[in-house]
């Protein structure tokens, strides 16, 4: 085999291993929460030695971070690929309401070990996971600061509850019902109503 392919190969490999890891680990950090996870299992559950999974991450710590490095990228992703069709503000907004609940609903355990929590005290990582969300909360800040709205409305706090109340579902939301779609529609509605009528 040539250098080339053989390099790409192992590039291949080892990229598989690690998105086995990250999503071996958002299924722990998620159902057992981050203390109770432990690496071993984690390394386990990925189909590995409980020592190669230090290969790539040093830390449980970083991984923690990894997680959150890959569901902000796949929850982000999918948002502003929403964004690439409508125009109007209101549906823009919708659109993205809808990508985040479905990503967030429908069984992507990567972008639902978000909800789970973030690394404890004053940390390089906890900085870095905070900037990746604070990142992302930027896309709808811009959404928002599209609309037009009343004088007075205070968009931090306009931001803050529709966030809020869309990562709130993650605790109630059960399949069948309702979808994520028809969700995030009646969030959208119900908040243009409120303030059409202030």
């Amino acid at each position: 085999m040539a250098a080339g392919k053989k390099s790409a190969a192992v590039r291949r490999r080892r990229g598989n291993r690690r998105e086995l890891l990250l999503e071996a680990a958002a299924r722990r950090f998620l159902y057992e929460g981050y203390a109770a996870a432990s690496m071993r299992d984690i390394a386990a559950d990925a189909g590995m030695q409980a020592g190669s999974i230090y290969y790539h991450f040093p830390s449980k710590a970083d991984l923690l971070a990894a997680v959150h490095d890959e569901g902000m990228r796949r929850i982000s992703d999918a948002v502003l690929e929403s964004l690439e069709g409508p125009k109007d503000p209101w549906q823009r907004l919708e659109a993205a309401c809808i990508a985040h609940l479905e990503f967030l609903l429908e069984g992507n355990i990567v972008v639902q070990a978000l909800m789970q929590e973030m690394p404890t005290g004053s940390s390089p990582i906890r900085t870095r996971v905070t900037r990746l969300r604070d990142d992302y909360e930027g896309i709808f800040i811009r959404l928002l600061e599209d609309l037009k709205l009343p004088r007075g409305v205070d968009l931090h706090s306009l931001r803050l509850m529709l966030l809020g109340a869309m990562n709130w579902s993650f605790t109630w939301y059960r399949p069948g019902a309702e979808t994520p779609r028809r969700i995030a529609r009646k969030f959208v509605k119900y908040l243009r109503i409120s303030l059409q009528a202030s």
